[in-house]
Order: structure tokens, then sequence, then C-alpha cells
């Protein structure tokens, strides 16, 4: 695009230079057609130079050129799958940060009170078309819960900007009173679809289906139908299918449950750990959950990224007896063994020293370093097999009975790991790792481990995951004499 800028500016600037001259002469007081050399000027120039100008192969060239550079680049660029993706992760950050799409559209990250739960350090706001684009995703799946709230921000900004003509936008303020007009109509408040359908009549009265819509809205309140609606723009949209990540939680745990949380640091009896023991933070009895500071280092965390970046794919969840790409889990991961890196390695070797588990296969999965973009997140879940028809089966090594999952990098708002039954969140901490059993000593699934990536808001979520089976831990973790336990 800056090429082809910097030639069409070029081109433009001659052409500017050619029009001065003709100006000039043209408008010369003095000039006469009677002086030979200014009658052949002028023939000459309405023969051929106006041809040269209206007849250009350099403008060719240049349009052709910008094609050229976009054909090479276009398999890198994104998709509609991707447009898609992203306009369903603003919807989803909305959801679950509560966030108001009017100051979404200004680039405030607004919650109801102050102050925002997000400050951006540049603000970036969002056009009509782009709000546009956002409510006709919603629409097309019959989302109309959030193709008005999105909608309504589009047509009030269109109405701002009627008439301008702007290179960005692919829809107009026709195309949302449009769609705004039949989702409110889906969501039940016909009366302010009919308003919203006359609205667009005033600019486009020749439209034969929106006049047979609105024919169709007078007859329905005629009848009675949405007579009970009230207000200018009628009751607010049907609720909005609840989120899981919003389910209402239990009660807090009681005060005197924090007294056995503490800060140490941890040998686990492992010469490993000698000189450098473990700093370990309780986060939760039960579930156990354990937060390791410092767990890696800063050259470790790139190194692992850099080794997973190019086998990056979308992430997949087990569905019965085969895995596939799920909406409830929007991330992209890659796994790396062992033998990848002398930086995998030595990670492994922390994990065991720091567990007291063995990591040797097949007692232990390979490393899953996984991305999480915009909007990014798992719902909740559990990380051990609740059937026995699950693919983590196959490895023939038991159920997964703990798992370890390393920050490798900062995000500046939301990405929390949230644990839904327990009542409790855990922040995403750079370098450090966070460690739970996912099974109780009997061998039974804890329920309490039901736990979910919140939606990144904003930054570049990466984590690496290491799930432990329990084969090969009988003596490192056995049973206890409680069958209960």
């Amino acid at each position: 695009l800056r090429s082809y800028l910097r030639d069409e500016s070029s081109r433009l600037r001659r052409l500017r230079r050619f029009y001065g001259k003709v100006q000039a002469l043209h408008q010369d007081p003095e000039a006469s057609v009677d002086n030979p050399l200014l009658a052949f000027s002028l023939i000459k120039r309405l023969h051929s130079d106006w041809p040269n100008v209206i007849y250009s192969d350099e403008a060719t060239r240049n349009t052709q050129a910008l094609h050229a550079g976009l054909r090479e680049v276009e398999q890198e660029l994104p998709g509609s799958e991707d447009l898609d993706g992203a306009a369903r992760a603003l919807m989803r950050l909305q959801d679950v940060y509560a966030l108001s799409v009017k100051g979404l559209a200004s680039g405030v990250f607004q919650r109801a009170g102050p102050p925002p739960l997000y400050s951006p350090g540049r603000r970036v706001s969002l056009s009509a078309d782009d709000c546009f684009h956002v409510g006709k995703v919603a629409y097309d799946i019959g989302d109309y819960y959030h193709s008005i709230a999105w909608l309504e921000e589009a047509v009030s900004l269109f109405r701002l900007s009627y008439g301008s003509w702007n290179l960005e936008d692919r829809s107009s303020l026709e195309d949302a009173l449009d769609h705004l007009a039949f989702s409110y109509f889906m969501a039940g408040n016909i009366s302010h679809a009919l308003s919203l359908s006359r609205e667009f009549l005033r600019y486009d009265p020749s439209n034969q289906r929106v006049s047979r819509n609105v024919a169709k809205y007078k007859k329905l309140l005629e009848m009675g139908t949405g007579a009970n609606w009230q207000g200018c723009h009628g009751p607010p949209p049907p609720p909005c299918p609840p989120h899981a990540l919003l389910a209402p939680l239990p009660p807090q745990p009681a005060p005197e449950g924090l007294l056995h949380l503490s800060c140490s640091y941890e040998t686990n009896s492992s010469p490993y750990l000698l000189l450098q023991p473990a700093k370990k933070e309780m986060v939760q009895i039960q579930p156990y959950v354990a937060l390791y500071h410092d767990f890696i280092t800063d050259a470790e965390a790139e190194t692992i990224k850099g080794l997973a970046g190019p086998w990056l794919q979308r992430s997949v969840v087990a569905s019965g007896e085969k895995q596939q790409k799920a909406e409830y889990r929007i991330s992209k991961s890659a796994w790396l063994k062992d033998t990848a890196d002398p930086v995998v390695r030595a990670l492994d070797q922390r994990i065991a020293a720091v567990t007291g588990l063995d990591l040797r296969p097949p007692y232990a999965e390979y490393l899953q370093v996984v991305n999480y973009g915009l909007g990014g997140h798992y719902e909740p879940h559990f990380d051990h097999a609740t059937s026995m028809k699950s693919p983590l089966y196959r490895m023939k090594s038991g159920n997964r009975i703990a798992t370890i999952m390393i920050y490798l990098s900062a995000v500046e708002a939301g990405g929390s790991t949230a644990f839904i039954y327990a009542n409790f969140s855990v922040p995403v901490v750079k370098n450090a790792a966070l460690f739970w059993w996912n099974l109780r000593r009997n061998g039974n699934g804890d329920g309490d481990t039901l736990h979910a990536g919140c939606p990144v808001l904003a930054g570049d979520k990466w984590v690496a995951n290491k799930w432990i089976h329990e084969h090969g831990q009988e003596f490192r973790r056995p049973c206890s004499a409680d069958p209960q336990d």
C-alpha cells in the first residue's frame, strides 16, 4: 500500500503540473489563437495530451502492482473465520466482564460503575461499520440479545456520519436499521421494529421488502400483538443467555480457612531443590492448589514459546471418543517432547522435583504450550477424564492425577484461572506455576477442581501445561486409610 501511494502521488503531481499549465494558457487574457504557436499548442493538447491523461497506462500499472502485492501475502491475511471469531470474542468479553457496548465502541472498558476495568495506554474506538459487523455476526446465528446491543450502537454512529463516504465502510445506516428492526421483531418488540422500518423508508422509499414489513408490523399491532410493549425503545431485549463463568457461586469460605494458607521455601526432600528451593504459595486447601513463584526464567519462557510457535494449531477438546474444535475453548496449542530442547528437559526435572511425581513416559503427557489471543478462553471443565471412553485412557497410564500450569507471559487484564465450585481465582503471574491434584487419594475425580480460563481482556496469554497420570505414582502418592479421602 505504501508503494502504491508513493507511485500514485508521483502520478498525481505530474497531473497537477499539467493542469496548472493548461489552466494558465486558457486563462491568460493576453493569449490569442491568432498566435500560431499558441494555436499549435492548443491543437496538440486537445488531440494527444488529453488522451494520454485519460488512458494512462501508469494508473493501470500502479493498480496491478497493488493487486500483485496483495496476492503475495493473501494466504497470511486473516480470513472470514478469524474476523467472525474476533467479533464473538468481543461479545464474550462484554458478557463475562459485564462491559458496556457503548463504552467498548468508544474505547473504554467500563463496567456498571467506576473505575474502568482496564485503561489502555492508547484509546481505540470502533467505527459504525465495526459495530455493525459484530451485530451482524450475532444476527446471523439468531443471537438477538447481542445483535440488538451492537446494531443500536452502529445505528447511532451511522446517524452521526450519514451522507459521508468512508473507505472502510462495507455497510450503511440503511443496513443497520434493516437488521436492527428485524432483531427487535424477533425479540418481540414489534412497535420499535415498526419505528425503525419507517426510518429506513425515509432513506430508501422504494424498498418493497421493508414496505411489506411495515404493513406486517402494523397489522400485528392492530391485532394486539406486542401492544403491551411500552416506552420509546420498548423494554430491554431478552436476558442474555447465562454465560458459564457468570453462574451463581457458593458462599465464600469461612475466614478461619485462610489460617492454613502460607508461603514457604520448599525442597520436597529433593537434592535438586537444596540450593534453590521452590517458592510455594498455598492458594487453597480444598481443592489443593499451590502457586510456585519464579518457577522458570524469562529466557526459558521465551525459548518454550519460540519452540512452540511454528507448531501452534487451534486447540481441540475431548468429545466422546474423539477430539474436535469447540467454541468453549478458544486458543492455539502445540506439544513439545522433552527431547525438543534442553530447556524442556530441565523443566520436566524441575516439575518432578517440586511435585515428587514420576514424569517418565508414559506416566506424563508431553508439554502442551497454549496461546490465548483476543478473547481467548476455556469454559469450565475438568482436566481429568469423567468417562472411561475418554481419549485420555489411550495412554494406558490411568487418569490425570495432577496438573501443573506454567504462566509463560503476563497479561494486562483478564485471563485468570477460576475454580468455579471452590469460588476463587488465580490471576496470571508471569513465570509462576500453578499446581493442583485432579484426583482424590481414592482415585475418584475431585469435583472442586472444575476450573475455567477466563477470557483475555488485554494482552497475550501463554501457558504451558503438564498433565501427570496416576500410574507410576502409587508409592509417591499412596491411597489413604480412609476410603472417602
